[in-house]
């Protein structure tokens, strides 16, 4: 059952909310989970079909703008409609809808280990015509570029006339909710029709961009498995719809295929379209199914987590790791944005969660499709060169806060630009990517420059005072307490990129030094500089308060009053959408985790002690209104003993969409905090961390299941760990013997045994 998501409910709400669940993607298209025949007239659906980055560019209107405000953004553009399916039935064609007449039985699955969503409906129409159908969805994995929607029908009532309407409709906008910051606002209507045709009785439809000057187009193709059919199709203006007409004597499928492309990555959209379409032409579904289990098949190999002792957290887990793969881009033009491809919320941006939250599963589960998420940053280094030099700086290299092509997103900038750790964020998954995969090369071609250029960054905004390096005016992960001195976890992520700067320098000097040669003359780069690195990391300003014994989140926190919590009303949360943003910046509260992530990520830096002093601290004070933020504390719960809070706040975001506890996963999946779930587990529960030395274990059970396992690559070795009440099992999967620490304690894995090591208790 944990493999499959199924859903029985015809309520409106819960429809909107699957239309976001089941939603089929790659990693390239993403169709969300609409109805093929509609919803009730008038309901405010998001009817979504998105192109991993593909997006026009907006005007950011200000009240007052003020030098370097970004003067545009890029948003991500609902694209061309192929869901639209109309079945009519009986003499009086009577219109299948599932508030008409009435529906007899009505089964909704999403298939995680096979790909496909499913709906299987038994209905009797008004006038007593019955008819069973299946719709199946399939987005394919290993021919990304189609869509494939597949009806079965299946006559109660005998030899039922049977009309079926299909679109591809170019004439589509963007959803907006101007009540919520959270949705777009505007900027609906991006896309114009540029050709509509029918190329060998496939429909075809052409868009562009208003002002990007990007073009997408969609073929779509109709099968009927008939002998009786006839099929017309009516060239429109701005679409083509297709007609079918048949007797339903008995079970007839129809099928209809379509193919996407646009012109980030294809030179030529129509003959990429048409030869997509000759080579699947011939391939039956059965067979593209097929494809796809297997493809999944060996993605669960390596991903799997398995959770024994209770069943919804299994549930959720695999289908938060189901989705995340589905989003995740893999041709290094496209991340993964904050909703993935399962909706419109924050217009498909791509933030910094990729790096922290999402790539540490990808880094240890499927490195090459990390690696290419990484080039994707590695592609847009000149823009956020472009955007340090705008900023004021000579030197360097500062990521936008929000971005789909490159250059800033961000309107809002002291919750946006001024997160300036976000340059860190990048460096730090480019230090695990080599660390977990030990990838000399991909270091060489791109991971050093990245390194260099952001460290850069930090010599350009930091200075000396008193001997110290410090770093004023920037705003840390906590958005409710903006640009402030010296930010915990701004300051030491900085340090780890400045150090690294320096050994990715080190180790291309020493592997290739004609490559180091040519990227100092690239990017003009003097060896003094490496020097002004180490120094700067050397005398880095992370504060410490003696008296609570916290890192205080940064030098004027612990000054402010603390926020009446008491006193707030539960419907004021999330405070963001019911206070000025000032009034929260004046108090101590949280908006997530910010130095207990920083202690997560950099547990090295801290004591035991001083790290679980902060968490102690900074639990009081935090809203978890971001999702990013309950996953940091279940694990850096698991890290400084307190097990059962650790187990509680996993609790929170195993099921978060699934159960929708934040209300609004309508507007699009939470990415962050399903990849915040495979951490809670593989770096909270079994304590895994990813270092110079080698891979680090501090295993603990939840005292509420039996065991759990979940395996992970590490320098070519795939390696199965499992926990139970008693032990830790290793055990080699492929790969050379290698060396891992369980509490510090060395211990080899090898192909002879798998290798048990007994918990800790009382940890």
């Amino acid at each position: 059952m944990t493999w499959t998501i199924h859903s029985k409910s015809t309520e409106l709400d819960t429809l909107l909310l699957e239309e976001s669940l089941f939603f089929n993607g790659n990693g390239y298209i993403g169709i969300r989970g609409n109805f093929e025949e509609g919803l009730q007239n008038g309901t405010r659906t998001i009817r979504g079909t998105y192109l991993n980055a593909f997006h026009d560019i907006v005007d950011i209107h200000y009240g007052e703008k003020l030098y370097a405000f970004p003067e545009t953004q890029q948003k991500l553009l609902n694209v061309i409609d192929t869901q639209t399916i109309q079945i009519y039935i009986g003499e009086e064609e009577e219109k299948f809808s599932l508030w008409e007449g009435e529906v007899i039985s009505y089964d909704r699955y999403l298939h995680l280990d096979k790909g496909v969503t499913e709906r299987h409906i038994h209905w009797k129409s008004p006038k007593g015509k019955e008819v069973k159908l299946v719709f199946k969805r399939l987005v394919s994995f290993t021919e990304r570029e189609v869509f494939i929607q597949y009806i079965s029908l299946i006559p109660v009532t005998p030899a039922l006339p049977v009309k079926i309407m299909t679109s591809l409709n170019g004439d589509v906008e963007n959803f907006t909710d101007p009540t919520d910051p959270r949705v777009a606002s505007g900027h609906a209507k991006r896309l114009s029709v540029t050709d509509v045709r029918l190329i060998d009785e496939a429909a075809y439809v052409e868009v562009e961009t208003y002002t990007s000057g990007l073009k997408a187009a969609a073929l779509s193709t109709v099968t009927v498995h008939n002998n009786d059919s006839s099929i017309s199709n009516e060239v429109e203006k701005n679409g083509v719809t297709t007609t079918i007409s048949f007797i339903l004597n008995g079970e007839t499928s129809v099928e209809k295929r379509t193919f996407f492309a646009d012109t980030l990555r294809y030179e030529n959209i129509h003959s990429t379209l048409v030869n997509s379409n000759d080579k699947l032409s011939k391939i039956p579904f059965e067979h593209l199914c097929h494809n796809q289990k297997n493809y999944l098949d060996r993605f669960w190999e390596n991903t799997d987590v398995t959770i024994h002792g209770e069943t919804s957290l299994q549930e959720g887990i695999r289908f938060n790791l189901y989705h995340l793969l589905q989003s995740a881009g893999q041709d290094g033009v496209s991340n993964i944005a904050a909703k993935g491809l399962s909706g419109e919320g924050y217009e498909g941006h791509y933030f910094w969660d990729t790096e922290i939250y999402l790539l540490p599963m990808f880094t240890m589960t499927n490195p090459e499709l990390a690696k290419k998420l990484l080039l994707y940053r590695y592609s847009i280094l000149d823009g956020a060169r472009d955007r340090a030099k705008e900023m004021g700086h000579k030197k360097g290299a500062l990521y936008p806060w929000r971005t789909i092509a490159g250059s800033e997103s961000s309107a809002y900038f002291p919750a946006g630009t001024a997160q300036y750790h976000i340059s860190a964020d990048i460096a730090h998954s480019y230090i695990q990517y080599y660390l977990a995969t030990g990838d000399v090369e991909f270091i060489k071609e791109a991971g050093a420059e990245v390194l260099i250029e952001t460290a850069r960054l930090w010599l350009e905004t930091g200075h000396y005072q008193n001997g110290q390096f410090r770093i004023d005016t920037v705003t840390g992960p906590d958005e409710y307490t903006c640009i402030v001195n010296n930010n915990y976890y701004t300051n030491a992520m900085a340090k780890q990129n400045l150090l690294w700067a320096v050994k990715a320098a080190k180790l291309i000097k020493e592997k290739a030094p004609e490559k180091w040669g040519s990227l100092k003359d690239r990017i003009q780069f003097e060896d003094e500089e490496l020097n002004e690195f180490n120094r700067a990391a050397e005398n880095m300003l992370l504060l410490v308060d003696e008296s609570f014994g916290i890192n205080p989140q940064d030098d004027t926190f612990l000054q402010k009053a603390v926020w009446d919590f008491e006193g707030t009303p539960e419907e004021h949360y999330p405070l963001l959408l019911h206070y000025h943003p000032l009034t929260l910046y004046r108090y101590q509260v949280c908006k997530q985790a910010d130095t207990v992530l920083a202690h997560f990520l950099l547990e090295d830096e801290q004591s035991d002690e001083i790290m679980k002093n902060s968490y102690d601290y900074y639990e009081k004070i935090t809203t978890h209104d971001s999702s990013l933020s309950s996953c940091v504390f279940s694990m850096m719960g698991a890290r400084v003993g307190y097990l059962d809070k650790a187990y509680d706040y996993f609790i929170e975001t195993a099921r978060l969409d699934l159960d929708n506890t934040h209300g609004n996963t309508k507007d699009g999946l939470h990415m962050a905090n399903m990849g915040g779930t495979w951490m809670a587990i593989t770096a909270g529960f079994a304590g895994m961390r990813v270092k110079e030395d080698g891979l680090v274990f501090r295993p603990q059970i939840p005292k509420q299941w039996k065991g759990y396992s979940f395996r992970v690559q590490y320098h070519n070795n795939l390696i199965h760990i499992e926990v139970n009440n008693e032990h830790i099992q290793f055990s080699l999967i492929s790969g050379q013997e290698l060396m891992v620490k369980v509490w510090n304690q060395e211990v080899a894995i090898t192909h002879e045994k798998p290798i048990k090591v007994p918990l800790k208790r009382g940890v």
